[in-house]
């Protein structure tokens, strides 16, 4: 788990297991279906239920479950979580909250929300491309290792995210 912002820390479900489930105080981004998603809403089958309310998201206190998949093709990430992560991480740092952004391995969603949060809405990281982000956010995050999918949505809407 590292603090890549002021209160923002990008990780991993064992950081968020072993560090931050039990401590008062934080906001949750689980950037990950398996397995937050899936308890939350109880479905066995491959995927969520299509009809559910709650099907690409659900909100629980400080708590947001994203069900986001590590996929290679961008068309499976929804601009619609990806922006309400966004919303949440805010929420949680304007209440002066600890923010944990985290997927499973903490090498791809998490640390690709956070990347495009710091640039789009703290100004923290460059807005001019998304290599020179993803450059100064290496120093911050070594771990930062995209699938095709994310960083093809980082690609294809960062001009929208940044302008």
């Amino acid at each position: 788990m590292i603090e890549v912002h002021p209160r923002l820390f990008i990780g991993t479900e064992h950081d968020y297991e072993a560090v931050v489930r039990n401590q008062p105080g934080w906001w949750v981004v689980h950037a990950c279906k398996e397995p937050y998603h899936r308890q939350l809403l109880g479905y066995r089958s491959r995927g969520a239920p299509k009809g559910h309310p709650e099907y690409f998201l659900a909100v629980r206190g400080t708590r947001l479950f994203l069900n986001l998949v590590d996929a290679d093709d961008p068309a499976y990430i929804p601009k619609q979580i990806i922006d309400t992560a966004l919303a949440f991480v805010d929420k949680g740092l304007s209440g002066g909250g600890r923010v944990l952004v985290h997927c499973n391995q903490g090498e791809s969603r998490a640390p690709s929300i956070g990347l495009l949060y710091m640039a789009a809405r703290a100004g923290a990281l460059p807005r001019s491309t998304l290599d020179e982000a993803e450059a100064r956010f290496r120093q911050l995050y070594p771990g930062y290792n995209p699938k095709g999918g994310i960083r093809g949505f980082l690609r294809a809407n960062w001009g929208e995210y940044v302008k």
